[in-house]
C-alpha cells in the first residue's frame, strides 16, 4: 500500500467497508463495483459511507481496523491495476 491515498481510493474503500461483502473475501471486480455503487446509493453518498465508517470505529474499533485494511487492499488491487495498465 502507498503512504498516501487519493480521495477517490478512500471514498471507494469507505463504501466497500460499509458493504455486505465479508471481510477477508476476494470478491470479483464486478461484485466490488456493485457493492460500492449500492453502498453509496443507499447511504446518501460518500459522506454517508464515511459517517457509517466513523460510527463503526467508535462502536467496534477491534473489528473496524481489519475491515478497513481489507477494503482498502481490495480497492487498491482492483483500481490500482487499472491505472498501471493504462500508463
Amino acid at each position: 500500500m502507498t503512504a498516501t491515498t487519493s480521495m477517490l481510493t478512500a471514498a471507494r474503500a469507505e463504501a466497500l467497508f460499509t458493504s455486505h461483502l465479508p471481510t477477508g473475501s476476494k470478491p470479483s471486480p464486478v461484485a466490488v463495483e456493485q457493492a460500492i455503487r449500492h453502498a453509496v446509493r443507499t447511504r446518501g453518498g460518500v459522506r454517508g459511507c464515511a459517517a457509517d465508517v466513523a460510527g463503526e470505529y467508535g462502536d467496534h474499533p477491534e473489528c473496524a481496523a481489519p475491515r478497513m485494511r481489507w477494503a482498502r487492499q481490495v480497492v487498491e488491487d482492483l483500481y490500482g491495476s487499472r491505472w498501471a495498465l493504462a500508463a
